[in-house]
């Protein structure tokens, strides 16, 4: 019997998503000697197969959608086609070259890269099995990175036509027709994009609304916005069951107490996603798992047992790629002996529905819960001269803060770039600014930042562009 290869090396980071791949890089830097464990590719789900390649199929879209639109600025476009084929080779272009950066970022800190599933064998030691064989690596700290995957129904298993969302990312031509089950950031980010692209889409939600947990005003814009495009958005459903028909699928659900049976090419089932701790042998050295399969975690990112960290989508909270790459410093740090602990003080979050819509900190009704006094100030896209010459009005800024001294304690904003315009307001919570520090704040003009500051302005009683 062939002798297994035995390694050591200082901190062992399993997983290279964006979680890992980042804890890895800094927790070189600050003088470990790292290996990382990828079973698949680097960069994890969010580079390969969700955050990148969906917003390189969104950016797609919207050019196509709105090549079809540019009557409005006076220009006319005939004859508007897409060449799928080209639009896949531009995500997949998009992939590859993140992914190969990302391998040259952790070459250049000398990080080493091993391929293959790794499985603890006891408290200092795995075991790893690629198509090579198997090796065992010794470590003296290890960081858990393994991210999270789709949650797949016993009623709709996936198939050639009963997709996750890699599957959607991955089909080789656009569909007549799609049924959506689940109405969140993901279903309603695809579906946003297939409907770009002239696909009918229907959305199935078992709650009231798309995007639940999300403030009404925010949802009810993105909802007209995709009905406009097609849509249908049909929610209290109860989806009981889906059948691979070999050129279609069925779906069997219960509107209003009344059986029915939707039809279409494909179906997209985005219920969620499940954590990816199921295969790591934790069992093997006594670290527990919640009822969801959740790892739980001190301040520092340490397991029940000190010298294991676990970050990203396996520990509490929202599986957001950002939220993995901030802890992954963390957790780096802690093990150098640097005081680094987690503070969520904020965590921004985005849809890149359309339009987009990004949070950050408290909306009016989470403070309420915390027990805050808080005041809302809303102001509009519509009377932005940025906003009205890209003819993009749709949406608004909203600031929430303290109703006691100014204190901004949250954010939300839908519209036009809202993904890059929520950084702002996660700096002023984070630095503890009032609505007169954005007030009294330069913004350029014209542009769409200006929505901030007089947002900002409208908080202090003092706006310029709105009458009260």
């Amino acid at each position: 019997m062939k002798e297994i290869d035995q390694y050591q090396t200082g901190t062992l980071i399993i997983g290279a998503g964006p979680g890992g791949y980042v804890a890895a890089i800094r927790a070189a830097q600050l003088g470990q000697k790292v290996t990382i464990v990828e079973k698949e590719n680097l960069g994890g789900v969010c580079l390969n197969v969700g955050c990148i390649p969906s917003k390189a199929l969104i950016t797609a879209s919207h050019h196509y959608h709105n090549t079809k639109h540019l009557d409005v600025f006076g220009v006319k476009v005939s004859d508007v086609e897409v060449d799928y084929t080209k639009v896949q080779a531009f995500k997949d272009g998009v992939v590859k070259k993140l992914t190969s950066g990302i391998g040259t970022l952790l070459k250049g800190n000398k990080v080493e890269i091993v391929k293959g599933q790794a499985e603890f064998t006891d408290t200092h030691k795995v075991t790893i099995k690629s198509s090579e064989g198997e090796k065992i690596y010794s470590f003296e700290n290890a960081i858990i990175a393994t991210g999270s995957r789709p949650v797949e129904l016993p009623t709709m298993k996936f198939s050639s036509r009963i997709l996750d969302s890699t599957g959607v990312l991955n089909l080789n031509e656009l569909p007549k027709s799609m049924i959506a089950v689940g109405g969140g950031v993901i279903g309603v980010e695809l579906v946003g994009a297939l409907a770009n692209f002239g696909v009918k889409v229907t959305i199935l939600e078992g709650q009231k609304d798309i995007l639940g947990g999300m403030d009404k005003h925010l949802t009810s814009i993105v909802s007209k916005g995709l009905k406009k495009k097609g849509v249908d958005i049909l929610t209290n459903v109860n989806v009981e069951a889906a059948k691979d028909q070999e050129d279609h699928v069925e779906v069997e659900v219960v509107i209003d107490g009344e059986k029915q049976t939707v039809k279409a090419d494909y179906l997209l089932v985005s219920v969620g996603r499940k954590p990816n701790t199921n295969a790591l042998g934790l069992e093997n050295i006594g670290i527990a798992l919640s009822e969801r399969g959740l790892i739980e975690i001190n301040e520092q990112c340490q397991t029940t047992l000190s010298h294991i960290y676990a970050i990203g989508d396996i520990v509490p909270g929202p599986q957001l790629a950002h939220k993995a790459s901030y802890e992954g410093k963390v957790a780096a740090e802690a093990i150098s002996g640097h005081p680094a602990v987690i503070d969520y003080k904020c965590m921004p979050a985005v849809v890149f529905s359309e339009p987009e819509i990004a949070v950050v900190g408290h909306d009016a009704n989470s403070a309420k819960e915390k027990g805050i006094e808080a005041e809302v100030a809303r102001f509009p896209f519509a009377v932005n001269g940025r906003a009205i010459a890209l003819n993009e009005t749709e949406g608004f800024v909203q600031l929430v803060t303290r109703k006691d001294n100014g204190v901004v304690i949250g954010g939300q904003i839908i519209g036009a770039n809202a993904s890059d315009m929520i950084s702002e307001l996660a700096l002023a919570i984070e630095s503890s600014l009032t609505a007169e520090d954005l007030a009294l704040t330069v913004h350029p003009h014209p542009t769409l930042g200006e929505i901030v500051m007089e947002a900002a302005e409208l908080a202090t009683g003092n706006p310029i562009h709105l009458v009260k």
